[in-house]
């Protein structure tokens, strides 16, 4: 029999009891679907005692069918993929226009000085309230959907690399001067790096806006796309596969904010905060 040294815990071969909770690492990826799963699972009891009606609200069940419904005739992969272009199209544009203006702006006192102003202005207005003005320009083609895309997820990428930018540690900056640092070498190793967080903040913003523009966009004027899928659906009463286009932009929404958060701390593993 194998003898245990009681005041340690351990036996005297020094081996620790095995545990049986769940190694911290799979606890850690595991953890942030507990909500998810139990508001799913309170939905669906709700839906099987009648609580929910199904015109309001489909079950969980009922939204599932849906999907392999419209997967089977293959409208779902179709529509998923137009939405995805044209999200990242339009992240492309507005997100290159936004980044590049911040830089600038950041960095040259003359170039805040002639565009910030306006792009202050232009931001105060609601990008959403265009889209009757877009039509008129683009009609209802993909330009319009591109445009409206672009110009939401500009302005969270411009404030936020203004921002990172303009406040990068000076004590830096000018230990950098000090020893002879050129302008490209002071704003690649020092300026830039520094004003990668904020970056990334926007960037993540920037997201959230981009899918919440093209959901308005392509249910308004579009003959393709989740948005699309999911007016005409409407039109024939069809609720659980509106839940669903919704579901599939909830799903959109967070594998892009997991693919920036991945990049986040990728481009960031030299920066302790960013480190597990």
């Amino acid at each position: 029999m194998t003898s245990i040294d009681i005041e340690a815990g351990r036996t005297v071969t020094g081996r620790k009891p095995r545990s049986l909770r769940l190694p911290r690492l799979d606890r850690e990826r595991l953890l942030p679907f507990a909500v998810p799963l139990a508001l799913v699972l309170l939905w669906q009891a709700g839906s099987s005692l009648g609580l929910i009606s199904d015109r309001v609200m489909p079950s969980p069940v009922a939204v599932t069918q849906a999907f392999w419904s419209v997967a089977a005739d293959g409208s779902l992969g179709h529509n998923i993929l137009v939405s995805g272009v044209r999200a990242l199209a339009g992240l492309a544009i507005g997100g290159s226009i936004g980044f590049l203006l911040g830089i600038a702006n950041g960095v040259s006192k003359l170039s805040e000085q002639l565009t910030d102003t306006t792009l202050q202005m232009i931001r105060t207005i609601p990008h959403l309230a265009m889209i009757p003005l877009v039509i008129l320009w683009f009609g209802i083609g993909e330009e319009a959907k591109l445009f409206l895309t672009s110009l939401g997820v500009l302005f969270p990428i411009y404030l936020n690399t203004y921002h990172g930018v303009r406040n990068v540690d000076r004590g830096l900056i000018e230990m950098g001067r000090i020893y002879g640092m050129s302008n490209w070498s002071l704003f690649s190793k020092v300026i830039f790096p520094g004003a990668l967080p904020s970056i990334f903040v926007g960037l993540r913003y920037a997201l959230g806006i981009m899918w919440l523009t093209l959901i308005v966009s392509e249910s308004i004027a579009a003959s393709s796309g989740i948005g699309y899928m999911a007016n005409n659906a409407r039109e024939f009463m069809m609720t659980d596969v509106v839940v669903l286009a919704l579901v599939i932009y909830a799903v959109l929404g967070k594998l892009a904010d997991v693919i920036a958060r991945s990049l986040e701390r990728w481009t960031l593993s030299w920066n302790a905060a960013y480190q597990r």
